[in-house]
């Protein structure tokens, strides 16, 4: 059954998620099986929420793919699994000197955040040793905030990145834990959620996102939202599916970008003071309406994905000045 909610209840929603509380599902579901005549009416509220807590500001992200393919594991996502037949480039960890000249990148397109992301179920010793040492450097020297991905992290692995000076560490829940066994049989749910915590233990900054178009249901996309409220991840990277030739979702189309919308704005009313990131996936799912979904969130990754294109970073800048946003140039 379809929910009615008029477009003039949406700034109602803004004012619950301002005043602390959260949204039932009832309220969440109604969101995103809105009419699409209400999208405008529902970034109306969503803005309410975003300006409130970060103005017109928007942080920008830099991904450096820092060791890619030969990952062991089987999510049915991503192009660099042991599943995968996507002809993807296979390396093992940068040296120093590439990581060095990816933060400069990052500098230069004005990103305040540089995510070293290493495929992999997690880090070998010799592997983190080397993170370490690019991440001492770059903090001694460049004004980044620094994000690691690495996989799942023991305990004593995610002290030396604290200690070295990593900002935040990104390890996303991806879809619900129900959902979960369909997409990914090489971990568990439950693991993603104890590396979120042995991070958050150490002082790093936990940052957990989503993949939305993964056969999750209505339901379940609210129960993602609710799961990284309940963690108090800091920054969500809103991911959409770019379904890839050559692994298993390779046929699961894209998400509308009316609806791509409407989950926008849904993760900002249930989690409203957190960064929120239109990731990736966000130029083949919204395509022209990308501008609009910045109402809704504060945060884009610039350039290349992990395997996949972005768009040219000029035309995020454009994008930016163009609707009357500044980029907020230190992340620090």
């Amino acid at each position: 059954m379809k929910l009615e909610i008029t477009n003039t209840d949406w700034s109602l929603l803004a004012d619950k998620a301002l005043s602390g509380e959260c949204l039932s599902m009832e309220e969440g579901l109604s969101v995103l099986r809105a009419d699409d005549d209400e999208v405008l009416p529902l970034l109306q509220a969503a803005f309410k929420v975003r300006k409130h807590y970060y103005g017109k500001k928007v942080k920008l992200n830099m991904i450096i793919n820092a060791k890619s393919g030969l990952c062991p594991e089987d999510c049915g996502y991503c192009s660099q699994s042991i599943v995968s037949t996507a002809p993807v480039a296979k390396y093992t960890l940068l040296d120093k000197d590439t990581l060095l000249a990816g933060a400069r990148e990052a500098m230069a397109r004005q990103a305040g955040t540089y995510c070293i992301v290493a495929a992999g179920k997690g880090p070998t010793d010799r592997e983190l040793d080397q993170v370490v040492d690019a991440v001492r450097e770059i903090r001694a020297t460049m004004p980044l905030k620094i994000c690691a991905c690495l996989g799942i992290l023991k305990e004593e692995q995610a002290g030396r990145l604290a200690e070295a000076g990593v900002h935040r560490y990104n390890h996303n829940l991806n879809t619900s834990k129900e959902n979960y066994p369909s997409i990914t049989t090489t971990h568990t749910y439950d693991q993603r959620v104890e590396t979120l915590e042995k991070v958050k233990a150490k002082g790093m900054s936990p940052c957990s996102g989503v993949i939305i178009g993964m056969g999750e249901t209505d339901e379940e996309i609210v129960e993602m939202a609710y799961a990284l409220r309940e963690l108090d991840a800091d920054s969500i990277p809103i991911n959409f599916l770019n379904a890839i030739p050559g692994t298993p979702l390779a046929d699961a189309g894209r998400t509308p970008a009316m609806k791509a919308l409407k989950v926008l704005a849904l993760f900002r009313l249930i989690c409203p003071s957190k960064e929120l990131r239109a990731a990736g996936g966000r130029e083949v799912n919204l395509r022209s309406l990308q501008p609009l979904s910045l109402y809704a969130v504060n945060s884009l990754f610039v350039g290349d994905y992990l395997t996949t294109d972005g768009q040219d970073v000029s035309i995020d800048h454009q994008m930016i000045e163009d609707l009357g946003f500044e980029i907020e140039q230190c992340a620090l």
